[in-house]
Protein backbone atom coordinates (compact mmCIF):
# COMPACT_ATOMS: atom_id res chain seq x y z
CA UNK A 1 0.00 0.00 0.00
CA UNK A 2 1.21 3.50 -0.82
CA UNK A 3 -0.16 6.06 1.62
CA UNK A 4 -1.70 9.16 0.05
CA UNK A 5 -1.68 12.82 0.98
CA UNK A 6 -5.17 14.34 1.32
CA UNK A 7 -6.09 18.00 0.92
CA UNK A 8 -9.44 19.70 1.40
CA UNK A 9 -9.48 23.17 -0.12
CA UNK A 10 -12.37 25.46 0.93
CA UNK A 11 -14.71 22.46 0.90
CA UNK A 12 -18.42 22.99 1.53
CA UNK A 13 -21.65 21.02 1.34
CA UNK A 14 -25.23 22.17 1.69
CA UNK A 15 -28.64 20.53 1.70
CA UNK A 16 -31.30 22.92 0.39
CA UNK A 17 -30.27 26.28 1.88
CA UNK A 18 -28.45 24.90 4.91
CA UNK A 19 -24.68 24.50 4.83
CA UNK A 20 -23.62 21.44 6.83
CA UNK A 21 -19.92 21.95 5.98
CA UNK A 22 -18.43 25.30 5.03
CA UNK A 23 -14.95 26.65 4.19
CA UNK A 24 -12.96 23.63 5.41
CA UNK A 25 -9.24 23.66 4.60
CA UNK A 26 -7.20 20.67 5.78
CA UNK A 27 -3.89 19.11 4.82
CA UNK A 28 -3.55 15.47 5.90
CA UNK A 29 -0.01 14.16 5.57
CA UNK A 30 0.95 10.69 4.34
CA UNK A 31 0.80 8.12 7.13
CA UNK A 32 -1.05 10.38 9.57
CA UNK A 33 -3.79 9.19 11.88
CA UNK A 34 -6.05 12.22 11.47
CA UNK A 35 -9.31 12.50 13.43
CA UNK A 36 -12.45 14.55 12.79
CA UNK A 37 -13.84 15.13 16.29
CA UNK A 38 -17.13 16.76 17.15
CA UNK A 39 -20.70 16.24 18.38
CA UNK A 40 -23.43 14.51 16.38
CA UNK A 41 -24.60 16.59 13.42
CA UNK A 42 -21.49 18.78 13.21
CA UNK A 43 -20.58 17.65 9.65
CA UNK A 44 -17.70 15.26 10.33
CA UNK A 45 -19.27 12.25 8.56
CA UNK A 46 -20.19 14.47 5.60
CA UNK A 47 -16.52 15.45 5.33
CA UNK A 48 -15.48 11.79 5.39
CA UNK A 49 -18.01 10.86 2.71
CA UNK A 50 -16.79 13.68 0.47
CA UNK A 51 -13.29 12.23 0.67
CA UNK A 52 -14.68 8.75 -0.08
CA UNK A 53 -16.69 10.06 -3.05
CA UNK A 54 -20.17 9.20 -1.76
CA UNK A 55 -21.04 12.90 -1.33
CA UNK A 56 -20.27 15.58 -3.90
CA UNK A 57 -19.01 18.93 -2.48
CA UNK A 58 -20.92 22.05 -3.51
CA UNK A 59 -17.80 24.16 -3.26
CA UNK A 60 -14.07 23.63 -3.01
CA UNK A 61 -11.85 20.72 -3.95
CA UNK A 62 -10.89 17.30 -2.58
CA UNK A 63 -7.37 16.25 -3.63
CA UNK A 64 -5.52 12.96 -3.32
CA UNK A 65 -1.78 13.27 -3.94
CA UNK A 66 -2.43 16.64 -5.58
CA UNK A 67 -5.08 15.37 -7.99
CA UNK A 68 -8.61 16.81 -7.73
CA UNK A 69 -11.06 13.92 -7.33
CA UNK A 70 -14.39 15.75 -6.99
CA UNK A 71 -15.78 13.97 -10.07
CA UNK A 72 -13.93 10.66 -9.63
CA UNK A 73 -16.34 7.87 -8.51
CA UNK A 74 -15.63 6.12 -5.18
CA UNK A 75 -14.42 2.85 -6.72
CA UNK A 76 -11.70 4.69 -8.68
CA UNK A 77 -10.27 6.64 -5.73
CA UNK A 78 -8.48 3.72 -4.04
CA UNK A 79 -9.84 4.69 -0.63
CA UNK A 80 -11.38 2.25 1.84
CA UNK A 81 -14.31 3.10 4.11
CA UNK A 82 -15.22 1.12 7.24
CA UNK A 83 -18.81 1.86 8.19
CA UNK A 84 -20.19 2.24 11.70
CA UNK A 85 -22.41 -0.87 11.35
CA UNK A 86 -19.68 -2.88 9.50
CA UNK A 87 -22.09 -3.65 6.57
CA UNK A 88 -21.01 -7.31 6.30
CA UNK A 89 -22.94 -9.69 4.03
CA UNK A 90 -24.71 -12.05 6.49
CA UNK A 91 -25.16 -14.86 3.90
CA UNK A 92 -21.49 -14.92 2.84
CA UNK A 93 -18.57 -16.58 4.60
CA UNK A 94 -15.82 -14.48 6.14
CA UNK A 95 -13.59 -15.39 3.19
CA UNK A 96 -16.19 -14.21 0.66
CA UNK A 97 -16.89 -11.02 2.64
CA UNK A 98 -13.22 -10.10 2.57
CA UNK A 99 -12.77 -11.21 -1.04
CA UNK A 100 -15.80 -9.25 -2.31
CA UNK A 101 -13.89 -6.11 -3.36
CA UNK A 102 -11.21 -8.13 -5.10
CA UNK A 103 -13.76 -10.11 -7.11
CA UNK A 104 -15.40 -6.83 -8.18
CA UNK A 105 -11.98 -5.70 -9.41
CA UNK A 106 -11.52 -8.93 -11.43
CA UNK A 107 -8.45 -10.04 -9.47
CA UNK A 108 -7.23 -13.55 -10.32
CA UNK A 109 -8.45 -16.41 -8.09
CA UNK A 110 -4.99 -17.38 -6.78
CA UNK A 111 -4.19 -13.75 -5.97
CA UNK A 112 -7.51 -13.39 -4.11
CA UNK A 113 -6.72 -16.43 -1.96
CA UNK A 114 -3.23 -15.13 -1.17
CA UNK A 115 -4.36 -11.59 -0.29
CA UNK A 116 -7.35 -12.71 1.81
CA UNK A 117 -5.17 -15.11 3.81
CA UNK A 118 -2.56 -12.40 4.37
CA UNK A 119 -5.04 -9.75 5.55
CA UNK A 120 -6.90 -12.17 7.84
CA UNK A 121 -3.56 -13.02 9.43
CA UNK A 122 -2.91 -9.29 9.87
CA UNK A 123 -6.11 -8.84 11.85
CA UNK A 124 -5.63 -12.16 13.70
CA UNK A 125 -8.62 -13.96 12.16
CA UNK A 126 -6.88 -16.89 10.47
CA UNK A 127 -9.13 -19.96 10.76
CA UNK A 128 -12.44 -18.07 10.53
CA UNK A 129 -12.65 -18.18 6.73
CA UNK A 130 -15.62 -20.59 6.57
CA UNK A 131 -17.71 -18.94 9.29
CA UNK A 132 -20.56 -16.47 8.81
CA UNK A 133 -20.55 -13.00 10.44
CA UNK A 134 -23.26 -14.09 12.93
CA UNK A 135 -20.84 -16.70 14.29
CA UNK A 136 -18.28 -14.06 15.31
CA UNK A 137 -18.16 -11.64 18.22
CA UNK A 138 -18.63 -7.90 17.74
CA UNK A 139 -14.88 -7.30 17.93
CA UNK A 140 -14.21 -10.01 15.35
CA UNK A 141 -16.86 -8.57 13.01
CA UNK A 142 -15.18 -5.18 13.32
CA UNK A 143 -11.87 -6.77 12.28
CA UNK A 144 -13.55 -8.49 9.30
CA UNK A 145 -14.85 -5.09 8.15
CA UNK A 146 -11.34 -3.71 8.52
CA UNK A 147 -9.82 -6.68 6.63
CA UNK A 148 -12.33 -6.26 3.78
CA UNK A 149 -11.15 -2.67 3.39
CA UNK A 150 -7.42 -3.36 3.77
CA UNK A 151 -7.41 -6.20 1.23
CA UNK A 152 -8.03 -3.79 -1.67
CA UNK A 153 -4.83 -1.97 -0.62
CA UNK A 154 -6.32 1.53 -0.31
CA UNK A 155 -4.26 4.71 -0.38
CA UNK A 156 -6.40 6.14 2.42
CA UNK A 157 -8.31 4.32 5.17
CA UNK A 158 -11.54 6.04 6.28
CA UNK A 159 -13.17 4.98 9.56
CA UNK A 160 -16.66 6.20 10.48
CA UNK A 161 -17.06 5.62 14.25
CA UNK A 162 -16.08 1.94 13.82
CA UNK A 163 -15.93 1.18 17.57
CA UNK A 164 -19.21 2.75 18.66
CA UNK A 165 -21.15 -0.57 18.60
CA UNK A 166 -18.73 -2.31 20.98
CA UNK A 167 -18.94 -2.45 24.77
CA UNK A 168 -16.59 -0.20 26.76
CA UNK A 169 -13.93 -2.86 27.55
CA UNK A 170 -13.81 -4.20 23.99
CA UNK A 171 -13.69 -0.66 22.61
CA UNK A 172 -10.47 0.00 24.54
CA UNK A 173 -8.95 -3.32 23.35
CA UNK A 174 -9.88 -2.67 19.71
CA UNK A 175 -8.55 0.87 19.96
CA UNK A 176 -5.11 -0.50 20.81
CA UNK A 177 -5.28 -3.09 18.01
CA UNK A 178 -6.34 -0.47 15.49
CA UNK A 179 -3.55 1.87 16.57
CA UNK A 180 -0.91 -0.87 16.29
CA UNK A 181 -2.18 -1.95 12.86
CA UNK A 182 -2.21 1.61 11.51
CA UNK A 183 1.30 2.31 12.79
CA UNK A 184 2.60 -0.99 11.34
CA UNK A 185 1.07 -0.28 7.90
CA UNK A 186 1.94 3.43 7.84
CA UNK A 187 -1.42 4.00 6.15
CA UNK A 188 -3.00 7.45 5.93
CA UNK A 189 -6.04 7.09 8.20
CA UNK A 190 -8.94 9.49 8.71
CA UNK A 191 -11.13 8.69 11.69
CA UNK A 192 -14.53 10.11 12.63
CA UNK A 193 -15.65 10.07 16.25
CA UNK A 194 -17.53 12.03 18.90
CA UNK A 195 -15.54 10.23 21.62
CA UNK A 196 -12.76 12.54 22.80
CA UNK A 197 -10.93 9.71 24.62
CA UNK A 198 -10.64 7.78 21.34
CA UNK A 199 -9.43 10.89 19.55
CA UNK A 200 -6.76 11.65 22.16
CA UNK A 201 -5.56 8.02 22.29
CA UNK A 202 -5.36 7.34 18.54
CA UNK A 203 -4.56 10.52 16.68
CA UNK A 204 -1.43 12.23 15.49
CA UNK A 205 -3.62 15.24 14.57
CA UNK A 206 -7.17 16.22 15.56
CA UNK A 207 -9.53 18.63 13.81
CA UNK A 208 -12.30 19.74 16.17
CA UNK A 209 -15.45 20.51 14.22
CA UNK A 210 -18.34 22.72 15.31
CA UNK A 211 -21.32 23.44 13.07
CA UNK A 212 -19.55 22.38 9.90
CA UNK A 213 -16.33 24.32 10.48
CA UNK A 214 -12.93 23.44 11.91
CA UNK A 215 -12.51 25.48 15.10
CA UNK A 216 -9.11 24.05 16.10
CA UNK A 217 -6.52 21.71 14.62
CA UNK A 218 -3.46 20.34 16.39
CA UNK A 219 -1.87 17.44 18.22
CA UNK A 220 -3.88 15.80 21.02
CA UNK A 221 -1.67 17.55 23.59
CA UNK A 222 -2.20 20.97 21.98
CA UNK A 223 -5.96 20.50 21.73
CA UNK A 224 -6.27 19.39 25.35
CA UNK A 225 -3.81 21.73 27.03
CA UNK A 226 -4.41 24.86 24.92
CA UNK A 227 -8.05 24.85 23.70
CA UNK A 228 -8.81 27.63 21.22
CA UNK A 229 -12.24 28.51 22.62
CA UNK A 230 -14.85 27.53 25.19
CA UNK A 231 -16.44 24.93 22.88
CA UNK A 232 -13.16 23.01 22.52
CA UNK A 233 -12.40 23.33 26.24
CA UNK A 234 -15.82 21.95 27.20
CA UNK A 235 -15.94 19.22 24.55
CA UNK A 236 -12.43 17.81 25.07
CA UNK A 237 -12.42 16.34 28.56
CA UNK A 238 -13.75 18.12 31.62
CA UNK A 239 -13.06 21.81 32.20
CA UNK A 240 -13.78 24.48 34.74
CA UNK A 241 -14.72 27.55 32.68
CA UNK A 242 -14.78 30.59 34.93
CA UNK A 243 -15.96 33.96 33.60
CA UNK A 244 -13.36 36.67 34.23
CA UNK A 245 -12.24 40.12 33.03
CA UNK A 246 -8.78 41.20 31.91
CA UNK A 247 -7.63 43.97 34.26
CA UNK A 248 -4.09 44.59 33.01
CA UNK A 249 -1.62 43.41 30.38
CA UNK A 250 1.94 43.45 31.73
CA UNK A 251 4.40 42.49 29.03
CA UNK A 252 4.33 38.68 28.94
CA UNK A 253 1.66 38.29 31.61
CA UNK A 254 -2.01 39.11 32.00
CA UNK A 255 -3.87 40.04 35.18
CA UNK A 256 -7.46 38.83 35.35
CA UNK A 257 -10.10 39.41 38.01
CA UNK A 258 -13.03 37.28 39.11
CA UNK A 259 -15.88 38.65 41.21
CA UNK A 260 -17.91 36.21 43.30
CA UNK A 261 -21.65 36.13 42.70
CA UNK A 262 -22.45 37.78 46.04
CA UNK A 263 -19.67 40.36 45.73
CA UNK A 264 -17.90 39.25 48.91
CA UNK A 265 -14.73 37.86 47.30
CA UNK A 266 -12.48 39.40 44.68
CA UNK A 267 -9.87 37.08 43.16
CA UNK A 268 -7.02 38.38 41.03
CA UNK A 269 -4.73 36.07 39.08
CA UNK A 270 -1.58 36.80 37.08
CA UNK A 271 -0.91 34.24 34.38
CA UNK A 272 1.27 33.86 31.27
CA UNK A 273 0.07 35.80 28.24
CA UNK A 274 -1.73 33.66 25.61
CA UNK A 275 -0.75 33.76 21.94
CA UNK A 276 -3.52 36.26 21.19
CA UNK A 277 -3.45 38.63 24.14
CA UNK A 278 -6.79 40.34 24.85
CA UNK A 279 -6.84 44.01 25.82
CA UNK A 280 -7.73 45.34 29.27
CA UNK A 281 -11.46 45.13 29.87
CA UNK A 282 -11.95 42.05 27.66
CA UNK A 283 -14.38 39.38 28.81
CA UNK A 284 -12.60 36.01 29.00
CA UNK A 285 -12.88 32.51 30.40
CA UNK A 286 -10.32 30.87 32.65
CA UNK A 287 -10.05 27.21 31.65
CA UNK A 288 -8.78 25.09 34.53
CA UNK A 289 -8.69 21.31 34.12
CA UNK A 290 -9.90 19.24 37.13
CA UNK A 291 -6.63 17.30 37.45
CA UNK A 292 -4.51 20.46 38.06
CA UNK A 293 -6.58 21.51 41.09
CA UNK A 294 -5.36 20.58 44.56
CA UNK A 295 -7.69 20.21 47.54
CA UNK A 296 -6.44 20.55 51.12
CA UNK A 297 -7.85 21.13 54.58
CA UNK A 298 -8.27 24.79 55.59
CA UNK A 299 -5.32 24.63 57.99
CA UNK A 300 -2.82 23.34 55.44
CA UNK A 301 0.24 25.52 54.68
CA UNK A 302 -0.26 27.87 51.71
CA UNK A 303 2.09 26.34 49.16
CA UNK A 304 0.11 27.71 46.22
CA UNK A 305 -0.26 31.41 45.52
CA UNK A 306 -3.71 30.91 44.00
CA UNK A 307 -5.52 29.61 47.04
CA UNK A 308 -9.24 29.96 47.68
CA UNK A 309 -11.47 28.95 50.59
CA UNK A 310 -14.11 26.48 49.36
CA UNK A 311 -16.81 24.08 50.48
CA UNK A 312 -17.21 20.49 49.30
CA UNK A 313 -20.47 20.01 47.40
CA UNK A 314 -20.02 16.36 46.40
CA UNK A 315 -17.39 13.63 46.19
CA UNK A 316 -17.10 10.40 44.22
CA UNK A 317 -14.50 7.74 44.99
CA UNK A 318 -13.16 6.28 41.70
CA UNK A 319 -10.36 4.03 42.96
CA UNK A 320 -7.27 5.63 41.45
CA UNK A 321 -8.66 9.11 42.10
CA UNK A 322 -11.45 11.01 43.84
CA UNK A 323 -13.70 13.43 41.98
CA UNK A 324 -14.81 16.47 43.97
CA UNK A 325 -17.14 19.34 43.32
CA UNK A 326 -16.31 22.33 45.47
CA UNK A 327 -17.99 25.72 45.69
CA UNK A 328 -16.07 29.01 45.70
CA UNK A 329 -16.37 32.44 44.06
CA UNK A 330 -20.04 31.76 43.48
CA UNK A 331 -19.16 28.90 41.11
CA UNK A 332 -18.71 25.13 41.32
CA UNK A 333 -15.27 23.73 40.50
CA UNK A 334 -14.57 20.12 39.52
CA UNK A 335 -11.36 18.63 40.90
CA UNK A 336 -9.79 15.21 40.25
CA UNK A 337 -7.43 14.31 43.09
CA UNK A 338 -5.16 11.25 43.36
CA UNK A 339 -6.37 8.62 45.80
CA UNK A 340 -5.10 9.57 49.29
CA UNK A 341 -4.66 5.82 50.05
CA UNK A 342 -6.17 5.17 53.45
CA UNK A 343 -6.63 8.78 54.52
CA UNK A 344 -10.14 10.09 55.13
CA UNK A 345 -11.89 11.65 52.14
CA UNK A 346 -13.48 15.08 52.26
CA UNK A 347 -17.23 14.94 52.58
CA UNK A 348 -20.15 17.18 51.71
CA UNK A 349 -20.04 20.59 53.49
CA UNK A 350 -16.40 20.17 54.58
CA UNK A 351 -14.41 23.42 54.53
CA UNK A 352 -11.35 23.05 52.29
CA UNK A 353 -8.85 25.13 50.33
CA UNK A 354 -8.67 24.99 46.53
CA UNK A 355 -5.42 25.84 44.75
CA UNK A 356 -3.80 25.62 41.31
CA UNK A 357 -0.72 26.92 39.51
CA UNK A 358 -1.19 30.01 37.32
CA UNK A 359 0.65 28.23 34.49
CA UNK A 360 -2.11 25.58 34.49
CA UNK A 361 -4.87 28.13 33.80
CA UNK A 362 -5.59 28.87 30.14
CA UNK A 363 -7.07 32.18 29.08
CA UNK A 364 -9.82 31.92 26.43
CA UNK A 365 -11.60 34.84 24.77
CA UNK A 366 -15.34 34.78 25.40
CA UNK A 367 -17.26 34.52 22.15
CA UNK A 368 -20.11 36.97 21.72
Amino acid sequence: MQAAEVKLESVGKRYSEQWVVRHVDLHIQRGEFFTFLGPSGCGKTTLLRMIAGFVQPDEGSVRLDGQAVNHVPPWQRDVGLVFQNYALWPHLSIFENVAFGLRERKVARDEIARRVAAVLAQVELTGTEARRPSQLSGGQQQRVALARTLVIQPRVLLLDEPLSNLDAKLRVEMRLELLKLQRDLGLTTIYVTHDQEEALALSTTIAVIERGQVVQQGTPQEIYERPANDFVAAFIGQSNLIAATVEQVRGESVVVGIDSADGTVKFTLTLPSPLATPSAGSAVFLCIRPEVIEIAGPGAPAEQANRLPATVVASAYQGAFVEYEVATLGATFKARVANPKGKALYRRNDAVALSFAATDAVLIARRR
